[in-house]
C-alpha cells in the first residue's frame, strides 16, 4: 500500500460521495481509503462502507486526521476534507510522482474554489500568492489536502488537537523541521466555499488575517480567541 488517503467527517453524505466516487476513477489506484467519522447523523458512513473505506471514530478534525493516520497502511498520508473534488484522474499520480521527483517529505497545493463568484476566485488567489511567497520561510498548507510521509506525521507526533485554528499550518511548519516542504505544482485542489457562506466572506477573511498576525506574534491559537467549528449540523426541518 502507498498511499493512505485520510477523510474527517461530520454530516458529509453528499460531499464524501463525490469525492469518493472522484478517487474511485483515479488513475493511480495504490491507495486506501480511511474515513474519521464523528458521529454523523446523515448517511455519511454508508457512503463510505459503499465505496469500500476503513471507517474509524472520528472527532473534531485533528482528532480524526490522526485516528486515521493510527491505523493507516501506506507511506504516504493525504488528508482530505470531504468537500474537496479532485481535478483530474491523474491528479494522485501526479502528486504523488512530484513528490517523489522534488524529494519532498510534506506539501500542500494551491487551492482553488468551487464558485463561480468573482471575490471567491480573487480570495482564493490572493491565499495562493501568499503561500508560495511564504513557503520556503514560514510554511502553509490549507487541510484541505496535505501530503506528508509517514515517518514526518510520526515525527511530529501529528496534528497538535489542542489548536483551535489554523492547525493544518501548524502541522506542516512543525513538519518542515524534519524533511522538504513544498507546494505542489502539477494540480491545485478544488474547495468548496461553504465556511465563506455560512461566515460570510469579508469577514471570514478578516479572521483569518488576525489569525495570522496572532500566530507570528505569540504561537498556535488555543483558546476562544477565533471561534471555529469543524463539520457542519443538519438542519431541523
Amino acid at each position: 500500500m502507498s498511499v493512505s488517503v485520510i477523510i474527517p467527517t461530520w454530516n458529509e453524505e453528499e460531499h464524501l460521495s463525490r469525492l469518493l466516487n472522484d478517487l474511485n476513477e483515479q488513475s493511480f489506484q495504490d491507495f486506501e481509503v480511511i474515513v474519521a467519522d464523528r458521529s454523523s447523523s446523515d448517511k455519511t458512513v454508508e457512503v463510505a462502507r459503499k465505496y469500500g473505506a476503513k471507517i474509524v471514530k472520528g472527532g473534531k478534525v485533528s482528532f480524526g486526521r490522526n485516528a486515521g493516520a493510527a491505523v493507516a497502511r501506506g507511506q504516504t498520508f493525504l488528508f482530505l476534507d470531504a468537500d474537496a473534488t479532485l481535478p483530474s484522474k491523474d491528479f494522485l499520480k501526479d502528486v504523488v510522482g512530484e513528490m517523489h521527483e522534488r524529494r519532498l517529505d510534506l506539501a500542500g497545493t494551491a487551492v482553488i474554489p468551487d464558485s463561480s463568484k468573482i471575490l471567491d476566485g480573487i480570495l482564493h488567489w490572493l491565499y495562493n500568492r501568499y503561500i508560495y511567497l511564504m513557503g520556503a520561510i514560514l510554511p502553509h498548507a490549507a487541510g484541505t489536502c496535505i501530503l506528508a510521509k509517514k515517518s514526518i506525521h510520526e515525527a511530529v507526533g501529528g496534528f497538535d488537537e489542542t489548536i483551535t485554528l489554523a492547525e493544518d499550518h501548524d502541522y506542516v511548519r512543525r513538519g518542515a523541521q524534519f524533511g522538504q516542504f513544498g507546494i505542489i505544482k502539477s494540480h491545485p485542489i478544488i474547495t468548496g466555499v461553504r465556511r465563506l457562506e455560512k461566515e460570510g466572506r469579508i469577514l471570514l477573511s478578516l479572521k483569518y488575517i488576525f489569525a495570522e498576525f496572532y500566530i507570528l506574534m505569540f504561537g498556535p491559537i488555543r483558546g476562544k480567541y477565533f471561534k471555529h467549528e469543524f463539520g457542519y449540523k443538519k438542519e431541523k426541518k
